[in-house]
Formats: structure tokens, C-alpha cells, sequence
């Protein structure tokens, strides 16, 4: 692994404050930019029939208000690392100005021209944001405090998806121009409280060493690592599925839409407070392989439940499970990533944060292909959960011997 340098020059040296105690103000302050970024990306998700009414388009054009995200996070992944590698705080200001600029686009003519001209500029700001989780936490929290900073960082973009279906569920279509007037407010609210945070505390150092497609490719050849960015990838892209096309799945057998928004309502309730409560004592105990074989045996077990039951009872208990454990597991992922690159810390989270964009847009479309087979379409799902297990068999990730160095030159 890299070790990580003490020097305070920018673009050569470990990210840290220039204050000896932890900022738990820049991180709360974080969470919540976080939550607005995922908040106005998922708005239109549980509205997308009232959405498609309300601007007169088709319910695939209002898809595309939310699928630009995944595709625009794999584009701008390796750039935006290389930004926020060399000037940390702009390149999270700018995200977090470009959120909120976005949010309040998207009232500007009530067209679908205009929300999807803000949704791309939130999209833009996604990467900016997301992979600020680890950096930031290193940059202002004492190496104890950091797996609890990560877990915040992480329970605040849960927060924005549940605050979006919660919102969607309860205000609906019919209120739209309402539900973006809230987003915007949002939006701005929270950017306004992080650059204030920025302004009254420390600079941060930043590490200038590994950037860009070059950091992505680096990182990649550590083998915690690589192992990390497969469980992202089959992890969190079962989740996008889930959350995607769970409702049209649930409908053969009688569950409303309705109904199945706020069972997935319940699902990142439960994965909020799995992401606050879990990873600070697996990363401590070093018992990262329990928590993701736990979460891969909970998907795989559930996927199959709602292939076979449609108790609705127990299809909300098993969507649960779904989101305490597997949501949970995300914080853990950057904390040991990010570990485990040193110096290119950005560019691990960055590659954890595209290999989970890459798994949504994947198992999303494969899902697709069979969404009208529920039965087939979850035991698929199923089979995916399991693969996790074939990576966490044997151990912490933590504990994996070091391959070759992340920041060492590229062997021919």
C-alpha cells in the first residue's frame, strides 16, 4: 500500500487539517450536500407517470431524467478525481454550487427542456460530491474518527434517496412545481451551510500524487482494491435494479405502486440506519468479510422470497434486510479502499463509486430484459447477490497482503 506522506505543500503531500481537532461541522455539512445530490437526482423516479403527464412526454424521456446519473458518472469519474486530487475544497464547492444551481434550473420554464438541462448539471456535480466521501473525512477527522465521518458522508446520500421517495410518495405528480420549489430550497440550503463550514475552518493539504485515468488504473492493480470495486459493482448495482424496477416487478402480484414505493421507503430507512450503526464496529472488530457475506446471503435470500411469497408483510421485512445490510456495506468499502490507497485515496473511492454506476447501469439492463418474468427477474437477481460471497470467503480485505503499490509506476 502507499504510505502516506506528512508534508503540507499542496499537490505533494497526505490530505489533513491544520487543526489538531476533528471538524464534525464540514462533515454534518457534507452529508447534507450529499442528500441534496441524491434528493434531485431521484425525484423524478417515483413520479414518473404524473412527471410524463405533466410535461407532455413519454415515461421513458422522464427515465432519462435519472439515467443521465450512471452514464455520466462513468464519463466524468477519472476527472473528477483528478480535481478533487489537486484542489480538494473548490472541486467539492463547485460540486456542490452546480447541485444547487441545478435544483433551481429546473423551475425555470416548468418544461422538460429545463429539467433535464438541471438534471445534467447535477449529474455533473455527482462525482465531485461522491467521491469527496473518504478525502474529506481524512482531511478533517482523526484517524479514529474517520470510519464514523465516512459512515455520516455515506448515510447523508441515503438520506437524499430516502427524502426523494418519501417526498415523491407523499406530495405525488400533482404538486410537482411544489416537490422542485422543496428540492431547490434544499439544494441551495445545504450548499450555502458547507461553504460557510469551509470558510470558517482549516485548509486542507491535498495529495496531488495519483490522478485522473492514471489514478484509476493504479488503484486498480492493489487487489483489496480490486476485489472492493467487484462487491461495488454486484452490491450496489442490484441495489439501482432493486430500486428501479422493484414496483413494475411487485405489480403481477398485487402490490400497488403505491405500495411498493414506501416498502422501498422502508428499505433505506433500514439502510440509513445500518450505515450509521454498523461500519464504525465492523471496520474496528476488522470483520468487513461477515458484514459482506452477511449482505450477500440477505439479497440473495430475499430476491427469492419475493420470487416465491407475496406477502406484503414479507416482502417489506425482506426489503429491509436488503437495505440495512447492503447499504451498510458501502461505508465500509470506502473506509478500507481508501485505507488501503494512501495517498490515492480520491482515486480508490473514485473507482468504488464507478464500479457501482457501471454494476447499476449493467444488472439494471438485465433485469430489464426479463421485467416481465418477476419470477425470473429476482431469482437473476438472486444468483448475482451470491457472487459477492465468492469474494469475501476468506477473510478481512483489510488484512489482504499488499499487491503491487498504487501509486507505483505502471509495470509493461
Amino acid at each position: 500500500m502507499l504510505s502516506v506522506s506528512t508534508a503540507e505543500t499542496p499537490g505533494h503531500g497526505a490530505r489533513g487539517p491544520l487543526a489538531a481537532r476533528d471538524r464534525w461541522v464540514v462533515i454534518a455539512t457534507y452529508a447534507l450536500v450529499g442528500a441534496a445530490n441524491q434528493m434531485l437526482w431521484l425525484t423524478f423516479t417515483p413520479i414518473t407517470t404524473p412527471a410524463a403527464r405533466h410535461y407532455g412526454v413519454s415515461a421513458g424521456d422522464i427515465g432519462w431524467l435519472a439515467e443521465i446519473f450512471p452514464l455520466l458518472y462513468v464519463l466524468l469519474a477519472a476527472p473528477a478525481a483528478a480535481l478533487l486530487d489537486r484542489w480538494f475544497r473548490p472541486a467539492l464547492a463547485v460540486g456542490a454550487v452546480l447541485t444547487a444551481l441545478g435544483g433551481v434550473l429546473r423551475l425555470g420554464g416548468d418544461t422538460f427542456g429545463w429539467a433535464l438541462a438541471g438534471q445534467a448539471l447535477i449529474a455533473v456535480a455527482q462525482p465531485l460530491i461522491l467521491n469527496a466521501v473518504t478525502g474529506l473525512s481524512s482531511g478533517y477527522l482523526s484517524p479514529r474518527s474517520r470510519p464514523v465521518g465516512i459512515a455520516i458522508g455515506s448515510a447523508g446520500i441515503f438520506l437524499g434517496m430516502l427524502l426523494s421517495l418519501a417526498l415523491g410518495s407523499a406530495i405525488g405528480g400533482a404538486h410537482l412545481h411544489t416537490l422542485l420549489v422543496i428540492d431547490a430550497a434544499f439544494g441551495v440550503g445545504s450548499t450555502a451551510a458547507m461553504l460557510i463550514a469551509f470558510a470558517l475552518s482549516p485548509r486542507m493539504t491535498v495529495s496531488g500524487d495519483v490522478t485522473g485515468l492514471f489514478g484509476l488504473r493504479a488503484v486498480w492493480r492493489e487487489p483489496g482494491i480490486r476485489r472492493l470495486a467487484m462487491i461495488s459493482f454486484v452490491g450496489f448495482g442490484l441495489f439501482v435494479a432493486l430500486t428501479t424496477w422493484l414496483q413494475t416487478l411487485l405489480k403481477p402480484d398485487g402490490i400497488s405502486a403505491s405500495t411498493a414505493g414506501w416498502v422501498l421507503v422502508g428499505a433505506v430507512v433500514a439502510g440509513v440506519v445500518g450505515s450509521v450503526l454498523l461500519p464504525p464496529a465492523v471496520i474496528r472488530s476488522r470483520q468487513d468479510h461477515l458484514l459482506f457475506r452477511a449482505a450477500g446471503i440477505g439479497t440473495c435470500g430475499a430476491c427469492v422470497l419475493f420470487a416465491l411469497w407475496n406477502w406484503v408483510p414479507a416482502v417489506a421485512a425482506a426489503a429491509a434486510v436488503i437495505g440495512f445490510l447492503m447499504l451498510a456495506a458501502l461505508p465500509v468499502i470506502l473506509e478500507i479502499s481508501e485505507r488501503r490507497a494512501g495517498a490515492a485515496g480520491t482515486s480508490a473511492t473514485a473507482l468504488i463509486w464507478l464500479s457501482g454506476n457501471a454494476g447499476g447501469i449493467v444488472i439494471a439492463i438485465l433485469v430489464q430484459i426479463v421485467v416481465h418474468q418477476p419470477v425470473v427477474a429476482f431469482l437473476l437477481m438472486a444468483a448475482i447477490a451470491a457472487v459477492v460471497l465468492r469474494f469475501v470467503w476468506h477473510g478481512s480485505l483489510a488484512d489482504l497482503p499488499a499487491g503491487e503499490a498504487p501509486g507505483a509506476p505502471a509495470v509493461p
